[in-house]
């Protein structure tokens, strides 16, 4: 829930701030680039000199989006009145972009993560929000700029993609009634819905074959792992981003989990849980964060060895909770 103070507060420091940085999360997802993108047509509108930047790369399959072409990659020449960092738990999630900020402006903090740590001067984190975009609808009409048709396609991207087309267990009414005010105002749900879940590169398909290969199923735990050497081709897109959601549907399942081994020797662990089971406090128990139902952390490797762990880790995890009442 959205208190009314929380969004007068953040209204407040985004009408003081000039030169505003946006920033969101390392390998950027539909709602990140959504909310990031919104956020800066909406500063635009109001005359100030903000800059938008990501770690790495935004996938190209969401190249629909007005504003694509602006985000940077590493940190922009400042100096900055205002950090806005946005679908971030924390601001590690950031990444360098973060880290090689030489003067640390204020930050407002816009979120939906329940792990989010609430390191901002203003918070504004609704943790039953689907999305961060759902968040900034409502901070987007507090302010009183007009939800244009670009605006409304970057809004409308992130709440189609955090919920999987509308089809995870916190869509309600109102989330529906946002989307059709979203496609009144000039958003194509079809187009958003093609790019945002369904166009994917061959390279990444191919990855996901290799995913599926090495899957691994176990009394309700569902697991696959991608090492460096079957990563032939890093186009900057999200490769395996989608993979997770497609594990959790495996009959049976009642956790997943997709390793990933980066260059830097760590290990990228996405997690998914069905409804009724948690994967983010394991997550959070790792470094990193997210939702009930879909969370993730980065830890040390070697490769094998932080799957047998984490896979150990959420074993006994998942004995424990269907011992729950």
């Amino acid at each position: 829930m959205i208190l009314p103070t929380n969004l007068a507060q953040s209204d407040n420091i985004l009408q003081k701030a000039e030169r505003p940085l946006l920033m969101s999360h390392m390998a950027p997802d539909g709602d990140a680039i959504g909310s990031l993108l919104s956020l800066g047509h909406v500063m635009r509108a109001l005359g100030k000199q903000v800059r938008m930047a990501c770690q790495d790369p935004l996938p190209q399959r969401f190249d629909y989006l007005p504003g694509f072409h602006d985000v940077v990659r590493g940190a922009p020449a400042g100096p900055f009145d205002l950090l806005v960092s946005l679908d971030c738990s924390d601001t590690e999630r950031m990444g360098t972009v973060f880290t090689a900020l030489d003067d640390l402006p204020p930050i407002l903090n816009i979120d939906h993560h329940v792990t989010n740590l609430q390191f901002g001067a203003v918070n504004l984190v609704d943790v039953e929000a689907v999305s961060t975009t759902h968040v900034l609808y409502h901070l987007i009409n507090h302010i009183g700029v007009r939800i244009d048709p670009g605006i409304a396609a970057c809004l409308l991207t992130g709440l189609v993609t955090d919920t999987r087309g509308f089809r995870t267990f916190n869509v309600t009414p109102e989330v529906l009634l946002i989307a059709v005010e979203l496609m009144r105002a000039g958003a194509s749900l079809a187009m958003i819905t093609q790019n945002g879940l369904d166009r994917r590169s061959p390279e990444t398909l191919r990855l996901w074959g290799v995913g599926f290969a090495r899957l691994k199923v176990g009394d309700g735990l569902v697991w696959s792992s991608i090492p460096l050497a079957a990563q032939q081709h890093p186009n900057g897109d999200d490769s395996t981003s989608g993979l997770t959601n497609t594990l959790i549907g495996v009959e049976g399942a009642l956790m997943a989990a997709l390793f990933v081994e980066r260059k830097d020797g760590r290990v990228e662990v996405g997690l998914r849980a069905i409804p009724g089971f948690d994967v983010a406090q394991i997550a959070l128990s790792l470094g990193g964060g997210g939702h009930t139902l879909a969370s993730g952390c980065l830890v040390p490797g070697p490769f094998e060895s932080a799957q047998a762990r984490v896979v150990a880790l959420l074993k006994e995890e998942l004995a424990r909770q269907r011992e729950e009442p």
